[in-house]
């Protein structure tokens, strides 16, 4: 049921005596702290956060397609004189599209026209302005008087108000439109779990049950909400029901996977029988039927799209038999050479072991340096990536990919790394720590050279990410061309060459261990050093300036107004 005691009337004013109210779509959700007032439409599956306020007391109508999530303080309010014409031919002071995302702050001020599947950031400003289809607004931008073309990426802090400025932004890239799809999907779940939590038919056998087994269904229930299309089961929470019905709808495939509690360390998972059909129903039964032929296992669900990426990967059953409401975990990188259902494990194994040294029994050995790195990166939950490039595209930067690293044990991904190292012989091959909430790389760290070269071991085996840090040893020295830099590794040396000859600038951050958590990291100041040498010294210095402190190293496309490249180059 949606929560209606906020929706009120228009006020009588001298350009409206309608005294018109929201329509309200069964399926939404409408939080109590929030304000709906006038003439506003709200689509199936919309979530509205607490303290929102969408006015259309002065312009008015206001549409907000199916899907959409509207996140916590946002407004959105209309003038009076002005109007777009909405995807349907009619007038409207505000239009926002289907499977779109206003998040927390931001303002929509009619007259506006924001497209589907739209991603607009934390407090940024739409006004008098059409923001195309599929577009990515990300924070604190500013976008007045202008339309933007659809699929078009505004960067954090962009001022777009004028035309000129609007047609030269760049393209929108896959992993922005997976983030976007990422925030619906998790906007979808929260709105399945706050209906439920609003209606006490749904919640009280959850409180009630919840020292049982969720598999006990002499006192089944179902999650299951009000909707023209009820479908329910008697196994699956309704979270993970309106997770497959999401999937379906935004035409995804569905796929399933098991593993035993032994193999789930590894990550090698196994298919399930693939699930062609595009009911829901016929979803629900797959999934049940996989669940009862895997009782003590692990089963999770996942959605891939056509480029054959997974998305909203989701355990959704143990080895003790609880089945699990739906969390979406992220989406995963590409899997570019597999898909769900050709029942091959997803593990990575090549029969090498780790003997302790710091080596695989692989072709291609790894410096103990580089297995701590790794053993830090999975103990705090990070994805480990590699890449590979040779010789004449590393000044650019044009690196590529390695197989994708699913698996979260220490064996497998060693394995996994020296076998990138095997193929890619002569070329320069980097290990990525990835944090996969963030969406942001943690480490680049370099382990092969063109020479054959393995990245040396630390003599501390204690030191932390040593290949990509600054290093506290003096004998740590570059001496590609006549730079000299004493404090900074190799890696961070080819970083700084390779910012330097894309015409990037380069700053430098620090914070201190208190706020590294809360990722309040300070600028240490812009370098405007054009050579490596100038650069290494001031970032030698921001290192000396700030011991004690993290420090980092920030690459800065100018044009785009991003970052490319954010590198922890010292830890306390």
């Amino acid at each position: 049921m949606a929560v209606r005691s906020t929706a009120e009337a228009a006020p009588p004013t001298p350009w409206s005596t309608d005294l018109a109210e929201p329509s309200i779509h069964a399926t939404a959700f409408v939080h109590s702290f929030s304000h709906i007032i006038g003439d506003v439409e709200i689509g199936a599956n919309v979530i509205i956060a607490p303290s929102t306020s969408i006015r259309a007391d002065e312009g008015a109508p206001f549409f907000i397609g199916e899907n959409t999530n509207i996140q916590d303080g946002v407004v959105i309010h209309g003038l009076e004189q002005g109007r777009i014409i909405g995807d349907n031919k009619q007038e409207y002071s505000v239009w926002v599209g289907k499977d779109a995302c206003i998040t927390h702050m931001a303002l929509i001020h009619g007259p506006c026209y924001v497209g589907d599947k739209c991603f607009i950031g934390f407090r940024s400003t739409v006004f008098n302005a059409r923001v195309g289809a599929g577009c990515i607004v990300m924070m604190h931008a500013l976008i007045q008087d202008v339309e933007i073309p659809p699929g078009k990426y505004v960067p954090s802090g962009a001022i777009i108000t004028t035309q000129q400025q609007a047609d030269r932004l760049p393209d929108v890239q896959a992993e922005d439109k997976d983030f976007a799809h990422h925030v619906v999907g998790i906007n979808q779940a929260l709105r399945a779990g706050y209906l439920c939590a609003a209606d006490n038919k749904c919640i009280a056998p959850i409180r009630n049950e919840l020292a049982k087994s969720y598999t006990d269904t002499s006192n089944g229930f179902s999650f299951a909400f009000e909707r023209s299309d009820e479908v329910s089961s008697n196994r699956l929470g309704a979270e993970t029901v309106e997770q497959l019905r999401y999937l379906l709808e935004q035409g995804f495939k569905i796929g399933t996977e098991h593993v035993d509690q032994r193999r789930f360390r590894t990550g090698s998972w196994n298919s399930c029988k693939p699930i062609e059909t595009r009911s829901l129903g016929d979803a629900i039964a797959s999934l049940e039927s996989c669940l009862s032929d895997h009782s003590g296992d692990y089963v999770r669900l996942f959605g891939i799209d056509n480029g054959k990426r997974r998305v909203l990967e989701t355990i959704i059953q143990r080895p003790d038999g609880v089945v699990a409401t739906a969390t979406a975990t992220g989406f995963k990188a590409p899997t570019s050479t597999s898909s769900y259902s050709n029942g091959s494990s997803n593990g990575y194994s090549n029969g090498n072991s780790y003997n302790g040294n710091g080596n695989g029994n692989g072709k291609a050995g790894l410096s103990s340096e580089t297995v701590e790195q790794i053993r830090q990166l999975l103990a705090g939950g990070y994805r480990i990536g590699t890449e590979h490039v040779d010789e004449r595209r590393f000044r650019t930067g044009s690196w590529q990919s390695c197989q994708p690293i699913e698996s979260s044990s220490a064996n497998d991904v060693i394995a996994a790394l020296e076998d990138c190292m095997v193929q890619h012989q002569g070329d320069y091959v980097r290990l990525i720590g990835i944090d996969s909430k963030a969406k942001r790389r943690v480490l680049e760290s370099i382990i092969q050279r063109p020479n054959g070269a393995i990245a040396a071991s630390s003599n501390s085996s204690s030191q932390s990410f040593t290949a990509a840090t600054a290093t506290p040893s003096s004998s740590s020295s570059y001496s590609g061309g006549t730079t000299t830099a004493t404090r900074l590794s190799l890696e961070v040396m080819d970083h700084l060459r390779q910012l330097l000859a894309g015409g990037y600038k380069i700053s430098a951050e620090h914070v201190d261990q208190r706020r590294f958590r809360t990722g309040s990291w300070q600028s240490c100041g812009q370098i405007e050093a054009r050579s490596d040498r100038d650069a290494a010294a001031a970032l030698e210095g921001f290192i000396s300036e700030y011991q004690g402190e993290y420090v980092r190293l920030i690459g800065i496309d100018a044009k785009a107004k991003r970052r490319v490249l954010e590198l922890i180059i010292q830890r306390p």
